[in-house]
């Protein structure tokens, strides 16, 4: 099992980021994002949010690969779908390279 730390910053708007939980609630998602998370290889996901800092960890099996999810994520109209209604909540880390939204955290301590 792997883990995989990104981080994104939300639009800094309370009732943005009101409407952002509302669809990360489990009763709110959509089953499509659910099977293409799981189809991929994840195995565990979760969401933090401090501010309007996001941080998630992904726990995935061994063989995942995080372009190939990528590129069935682009061929996925439901995938594009959310990504396209979530990017009027999110807004790139100031240091994200091209269209780069979560980016990949560099783990810096371990106990």
């Amino acid at each position: 099992m792997k883990r995989h730390c990104f981080a994104l910053d939300l639009k800094n708007d309370p009732v943005l980021i009101a409407e952002y939980e509302h669809w990360h609630k489990a009763e709110n998602g959509w089953p499509e994002i659910r099977k293409s998370i799981l189809d991929a290889g994840i195995v565990d996901m979760q969401i933090y949010r401090t501010g309007n800092r996001l941080f998630m960890i992904m726990e995935t099996r061994d063989d995942f690969r995080n372009e190939e999810k990528a590129a069935r994520d682009a061929a996925n109209p439901h995938v594009q779908e959310w990504e396209r209604l979530m990017w009027k909540y999110q807004q790139p880390l100031p240091w994200a390279s091209g269209n780069e939204k979560w980016v990949c955290m560099d783990r810096i301590f371990q106990l």
